[in-house]
């Protein structure tokens, strides 16, 4: 399956996630040939089991990565040093947004709860435009919601957010994903790429127009006044239960307009939620409603199952599909490898069932290849959809996009998807985890080429209508994508 990615999207490649503990896990140093081991186990897996390696970077330059990187090792550097100057640029070069790292169980733990200091800006980033969002020095009069940043330290807005994404996985050069995850925790990237710190020199436009240039300090989290051995005697208060419901409607909701003539329906994930109840009662309900306009928000939605994908498409599209043309990967058992692999047993049993060799010298997920998945019949939804996207919208969500995408009733309007057009990689996607460090790297083990692909690889699926962030929006904090589609209906106007 292909696991959802929705809010992970913000902080990856490197969520606060070996004989090292969780005190000394972001301290402990490693010596040189511990990390040169885990690297050329990370390369040797890569090499055998990656389904798409060469893809995007062909094998002459993909060795000469591996080599730059692997000389630039030091002696010696600690977990995050080695993930953040060494892998995760490696990393970077095969283009595979499912292909990403995560620290080791050791360092999670250490990090979880923490507040790290940090650059105190927040910020919406878009093209090479960095408007602030958030300032964690409240006392700070300068830097306010809106406030357009066009430099750090010297550094330009598009030298800056060029070098950060060089650090961050995605699909092919489909980068709007990264831009999202900029926006969601900037501070965050900017620390662990360029490191901290105590004051910066911000470039920014005044509200006069004018550029101008002020220091700004680091934020730091507030030191806690209670000692350490009287926390244990104090109990926490349990948290409220939260209806199920309500925690239901973080992955899916149905709501209509103040009209009650357009139906909105909003799918963070293709995993949780009761989907196929919720898909069963809302398209019976938008049925007996005579619902003419729904909106499919997946603005959120990194993705999940591709069985339940499939079953939202087959409520509406009007032909038959298939999930994907090839389906594809380089063996049929995780050995040599084995012992580094999460679920390395069912794995192996899973691979051995599903993939066949065929002519080619790759094993195929023959079922997915040849199934001609047929429209619902019950509650199928034919009025007009309008479906929106952004750089999250990945994985099984762009499986979708890309299904539905021709069909005249469907307009998809926002942004390019962060799931590759042409394909991308999941399906089965275990954690390798090195032995030295801990480290952990996601792995796709198949290939998938999209049903119907389009000539060309490397962007994401492609809206009809393109509505870019909008800066006004920013000010009055007005969710502009979602305004602008129902101003269209409203109007009567189909926008494409």
């Amino acid at each position: 399956m292909l696991k959802p990615l929705v809010f992970i999207f913000l902080l990856l490649p490197f969520l606060p996630a070996c004989t090292v503990t969780k005190n000394n896990a972001a301290t402990h140093k490693y010596p040189r040939n511990s990390l040169q081991s885990d690297f050329l186990l990370l390369q040797n897996i890569l090499e055998a089991k990656h389904p798409s390696l060469y893809w995007y970077t062909p094998k002459d330059s993909m060795d000469q990565y591996f080599a730059q990187y692997y000389a630039a090792i030091e002696d010696s550097m600690t977990e995050l040093q080695f993930a953040w100057k060494i892998l995760a640029p490696v990393v970077d070069k095969i283009h595979c947004g499912h292909t990403s790292l995560s620290m080791s169980k050791p360092y999670s733990r250490w990090a979880e709860g923490k507040r790290q200091p940090s650059f105190p800006l927040y910020f919406k980033v878009w093209n090479d435009t960095m408007a602030v969002t958030a300032n964690l020095n409240r006392k700070d009069s300068i830097f306010n919601r809106g406030t357009l940043v066009t430099a750090i330290n010297g550094v330009n807005n598009a030298d800056m957010i060029s070098h950060i994404f060089s650090f961050l996985p995605e699909d092919g050069h489909a980068e709007n994903v990264n831009y999202m995850r900029l926006s969601g925790n900037f501070p965050y990237f900017h620390r662990n790429i360029y490191g901290l710190d105590s004051t910066y020199k911000v470039n920014y436009i005044d509200s006069a127009g004018n550029p101008a240039m002020a220091k700004v300090k680091a934020w730091f989290p507030p030191k806690d006044s209670l000692k350490k051995d009287s926390l244990a005697k104090i109990e926490k208060p349990k948290k409220p239960k939260v209806p199920k419901e309500k925690r239901l409607k973080r992955y899916r909701s149905l709501d209509y307009d103040s009209t009650g003539k357009i139906a909105v329906m909003t799918l963070n994930s293709f995993s949780n939620g009761q989907l196929r109840r919720f898909w069963r009662r809302s398209f019976r309900e938008m049925r007996e409603k005579k619902i003419e306009n729904m909106i499919l928000d997946l603005r959120l939605n990194g993705g999940g199952k591709v069985g339940l994908s499939t079953l939202l498409t087959r409520y509406i599209s009007h032909q038959p599909f298939k999930v994907a043309d090839t389906l594809t990967t380089n063996s049929r058992c995780l050995s040599p490898y084995t012992k580094y692999i999460k679920g390395h047993f069912l794995n192996n049993i899973e691979l051995w069932f599903i993939a066949h060799k065929k002519s080619d010298g790759q094993y195929h997920l023959s079922h997915l290849e040849k199934k001609l998945y047929e429209p619902k019949k019950n509650n199928h939804y034919s009025g007009t959809v309008y479906v929106l996207t952004t750089g999250i919208t990945f994985s099984a969500s762009s499986l979708f996009c890309n299904a539905v995408k021709a069909q005249d009733n469907i307009i998809i309007a926002g942004e390019e998807t962060g799931g590759g057009w042409y394909g991308n990689n999941g399906i089965m996607i275990p954690d390798v985890t090195l032995p030295h460090t801990g480290l952990r790297m996601r792995l796709p083990l198949f290939r998938l080429v999209q049903y119907k692909h389009v000539l060309f690889k490397g962007t994401g699926v492609l809206p009809d209508i393109f509505i870019p962030p909008n800066y006004p929006a920013l000010l009055q904090n007005v969710d502009f994508k979602m305004k602008t589609v129902l101003q269209g209906i409203y109007a009567g106007v189909k926008i494409k």
